[in-house]
């Protein structure tokens, strides 16, 4: 057993980790860029890392084959359209997705899946749209879309200290649906805030009472499967890139063939229609994802997302999670244990403080001896010179972040409302209007090929803030 006390404390309260060494064996061969550049990875949620044989297998197809825009029969032509339709396929193979229920639609990113949605859903003044706190704010941006049609927009919080919602309150609402209008009930698998992971029994119980259901899985399946076989929801936005780090700007929106043909698109573009006249002032949108696949699709990247999915299936989600779950309990458990000399505690964890039901994000502010928060931009810059990567700020997560900072509605009527603030707000306005509380927090978060020693390095950083 290794001399190091820490690490034999850890398999003392962890003895399953060795099994995962299969991933320290792949971080070795694939991500040794890692540990040769002294890098301490912890920013998985913002985005997840490349193995160095996805680049070389990418690279390898482009430069042995000729791909030409997908929008014509030529050769070069239909090479491109026939590996991006296999990526289509592939993505619904992955996820479980029956292909008679299911379609996948090539997006930028889950924002723009989202936008998809938010632009095309039939909102009218007979409609609701109701979502949780702790949505990103592309969820959250759905709802301009939906005042604008005069919909009802309401919001279930959560709360402190594990940040979940209170299940009464999300049956009262389900229950209360617009008769004969459209209703679209939107939340997280995993909050992008607290690490939260959220029942997907939900799905069921919203469309028991006639709901469209809009889960987002951005921050989920990277490390957790989804079986779109168990659960159904409607929409389903991904972002590749956080998943397995290559190709960044391609997403997909996963979509109920029958929920699809509910949404009306505001406009069309290259790519969108069978035939559009401007004589004529008339056009017919495409069937199937071309619908919504405005203009040329990235048709030489997009064969990397199945180059990337399939090296996900070549490591298994449950060796990926177990991994994630040891790292992130003996991270929360180190936490929440420093204490100052004072007594104060050094860190306030918002979200659950123990693994079950969680992801591998942990979100939280640090505190002095006297209890006064440390400025969390300070806490990243002193974590740059031990070359750790995490992540400060709010995490486009509005409302989970008010509810873990203590930010009040009346706190943000008051600044709203002050002279000069109609049309603009920034950062530093922001920070003067809650004078003495954070304006935003610390995020750290466990992936793939995290270790051990990365963990520990946040440890050792978090305790010499110690005073």
């Amino acid at each position: 057993m290794s001399s190091d006390p820490e690490l034999v404390a850890f398999l003392k309260a962890y003895p399953t980790y060795p099994s995962t060494h299969a991933l320290d064996h792949l971080r070795l061969t694939e991500y040794a860029r890692l540990d040769l550049n002294g890098q301490v990875y912890l920013d998985y949620t913002g985005g997840g890392l490349y193995a160095e044989s996805q680049i070389l297998r990418h690279h390898r197809l482009l430069s042995e084959h000729v791909f030409g825009n997908p929008h014509s029969t030529n050769p070069a032509s239909l090479a491109s359209t026939e590996l991006v339709e296999h990526a289509r396929e592939y993505i619904l193979r992955f996820f479980h997705a029956d292909p008679e229920e299911y379609i996948a639609i090539f997006t930028s990113n889950a924002s723009g899946a989202l936008k998809i949605v938010g632009e095309s859903y039939p909102f009218d003044s007979n409609s609701r749209y109701l979502l949780t706190f702790d949505n990103h704010n592309s969820v959250n941006g759905i709802r301009e879309f939906a005042h604008a049609r005069g919909a009802e927009v309401t919001y279930i919080p959560v709360a402190l200290p594990d940040m979940r919602v209170d299940a009464s309150q999300l049956d009262r609402e389900l229950a209360r649906t617009k008769k004969g209008g459209y209703n679209l009930f939107a939340f997280p698998a995993q909050s992008n805030f607290s690490g939260v992971q959220h029942p997907l029994a939900w799905i069921e119980a919203a469309h028991a009472h006639g709901w469209d259901v809009l889960l987002d899985a951005a921050a989920f399946v990277p490390t957790n499967p989804l079986n779109l076989s168990d659960v159904k929801p409607d929409f389903v936005p991904i972002s590749f890139y956080k998943m397995f780090g290559y190709p960044t700007g391609i997403g997909a929106l996963i979509a109920r063939k029958e929920a699809l043909r509910k949404l009306r698109r505001p406009w069309f573009a290259g790519g969108t229609i069978t035939v559009a006249s401007v004589q004529g002032d008339k056009f017919y949108l495409a069937d199937g994802p071309a619908a919504f696949e405005d203009g040329t699709l990235d048709y030489l990247n997009i064969p990397a997302v199945e180059i990337g999915l399939k090296h996900i299936e070549s490591i298994g989600y449950e060796l990926i999670h177990e991994r994630v779950g040891l790292l992130t309990g003996w991270l929360l458990t180190n936490l929440a244990a420093m204490k100052h000399s004072t007594g104060a505690p050094l860190v306030r964890i918002y979200g659950p403080t123990v693994t079950e039901e969680r992801g591998g994000s942990v979100t939280l502010n640090f505190f002095d001896k006297d209890g006064n928060p440390l400025d969390h931009r300070f806490i990243e810059s002193e974590a740059n010179k031990s070359n750790i990567s995490l992540r400060t700020g709010c995490f486009c997560n509005p409302g989970a972040g008010e509810v873990a900072l203590g930010i009040s509605r009346v706190e943000l009527d008051v600044c709203f409302a002050q002279p000069g603030h109609e049309e603009r707000l920034t950062v530093d306005d922001f920070r003067l209007c809650i004078d003495g509380k954070s304006s935003g927090a610390v995020r750290i978060s466990v992936g793939m090929v995290s270790n051990f020693r990365d963990v520990q390095s946040l440890i050792d950083f978090a305790r010499g803030l110690l005073g």
